[in-house]
């Protein structure tokens, strides 16, 4: 029998609460092997894109319009698209992995902030970099 939210049955005890789970941190596959499986999916997609132009003439020259069948092929289009840019953010996420540019800092050591002509902490013109 369900039970009212906020009452319990004497006796029965609360169930604790799940721990919460934490995140798990993968690695990046090697680029190499993303940009295969991209590479892949394009021309996957390209196919699709070429089949569904086809099938879509066919129906149209015989006059039997299939809906269901044409958004079952879109959909799979829409995954291969999706999926190709997942793949896009991890490249550039795996190329600009390590390229930050070193801070630029003034004689005295203090960080210069991007566009100032005088460092902030000893007041020194900056030279033009």
């Amino acid at each position: 029998m369900p039970h009212l939210p906020g009452f319990r049955r004497a006796g029965e005890e609360e169930a604790s609460p799940a721990p919460f789970a934490r995140a798990i941190r993968r690695s990046l596959p090697p680029l190499g092997r993303l940009r295969r499986e991209r590479r892949d999916l394009v021309r996957a997609r390209e196919g699709r894109l070429r089949d569904l132009g086809g099938l879509m003439l066919e129906m149209f020259r015989r006059d039997r319009f299939r809906q269901e069948l044409l958004l079952g092929r879109c959909a799979e289009l829409v995954e291969l698209e999706d999926r190709i840019a997942e793949l896009d953010t991890l490249i550039a996420a795996a190329l600009s992995r390590g390229r930050s540019r070193p801070p630029v800092r003034c004689e005295c050591g203090a960080a210069v902030f991007w566009g100032a002509r005088f460092c902030a902490q000893c007041g020194r013109p900056l030279e033009a970099r």
